[in-house]
């Protein structure tokens, strides 16, 4: 009897789940929230598309207000000028290696700090992770921290750069939060393979933090590439500039070495400022966007996953 009724309810198929019906509000709900997210993004995208469109325009097109969406008179003599100063590629290339060398020891110096925080057993955690924390909210201020910059015999070199904002506390936390959300048994299996802390955080744990690793990295990067007040602060030659530092001396009037190349190309520097301001800002965005398509998978997980414990 007994298996009868088991052998009955095994051969009946399973009923499926009803789907489940979108009521009016939900509708609703999702058609607000598309129409805000549009108009969001057509926000944040116009000026980047009004910036495109007026460096491919001409000097007097854009002075008389024609430039919107569209280049009118199509112009790439700006670009060329541009891209024919010396000035312009030393100090990308100063970005270049300020963002590549600043990224690299942030890395180092956050994920080895997140990790060692993340060990509930260490002694002292509680007062490491208020030192970090306490810097958030409170600093030296500016005079001071020029004062020790030069102190330290750091000005006027790429370390004044490169070392003030090596630790993000904020990265600090989100990585450490990750690292807490990863299954001790793996550390505990790899210690009884006879794995050394060492070990374990080379071979066990960053392998497994690719997607917050990925994040990190494009935040360390894009702070990197965008920061200009540090080098206006801490160094004087033209030469070890940063291409935002170019970039914002050229908004303000102070650089001219652009508007002369474009000048010799036989227009006036009233007329191209805006012209070149344009080429410089599309030519210095350029390497974000595309190395944003990379680490856009990571991005969303990674910060997700180290966002799940405080």
């Amino acid at each position: 009897m007994v298996t009868d009724v088991i052998s009955e309810n095994a051969t009946r198929t399973p009923r499926r789940p009803r789907p489940v019906r979108e009521t009016r509000g939900t509708r609703a709900f999702g058609a607000v929230n598309t129409v805000l997210l549009v108009l969001l993004c057509a926000a944040m995208l116009y000026p980047f598309v009004t910036v495109l469109a007026q460096s491919f325009s001409s000097p007097g097109a854009i002075n008389a207000g024609q430039v919107s969406f569209w280049p009118v008179g199509f112009n790439t003599d700006t670009y060329a000028a541009v891209m024919s100063n010396d000035t312009f590629w030393r100090n990308y290339g100063n970005t270049v290696l300020y963002t590549v060398v600043g990224t690299v020891i942030a890395m180092l110096l956050t994920t080895t700090y997140a990790y060692v925080l993340s060990k509930k057993h260490l002694k002292g955690r509680k007062a490491l992770i208020g030192i970090a924390v306490f810097t958030m909210f409170f600093n030296g201020g500016l005079v001071p921290n020029y004062v020790l910059i030069s102190s330290l015999g750091m000005k006027n070199t790429m370390w004044a750069i490169v070392l003030p904002g090596a630790i993000s506390v904020f990265n600090l936390l989100v990585m450490k939060s990750f690292f807490e959300s990863l299954p001790k048994e793996l550390e505990e299996a790899a210690q009884i393979d006879g794995l050394g802390w060492y070990g374990i955080f080379g071979r066990i744990t960053l392998p497994l933090s690719k997607a917050v690793i990925a994040t990190m990295v494009l935040f360390y990067s894009v702070a990197y590439w965008n920061d200009w007040f540090a080098a206006f602060l801490y160094l004087d030659k033209t030469e070890l500039f940063p291409v935002t530092l170019f970039l914002r001396n050229l908004i303000a009037g102070a650089s001219t070495s652009a508007s002369e190349g474009a000048a010799a190309a036989g227009t006036t520097t009233a007329l191209v400022s805006t012209n070149i301001q344009a080429v410089t800002m599309i030519l210095t965005v350029i390497p974000i966007l595309c190395v944003y398509p990379f680490v856009q998978r990571y991005f969303v997980s990674g910060v997700m996953l180290g966002s799940v414990k405080g």
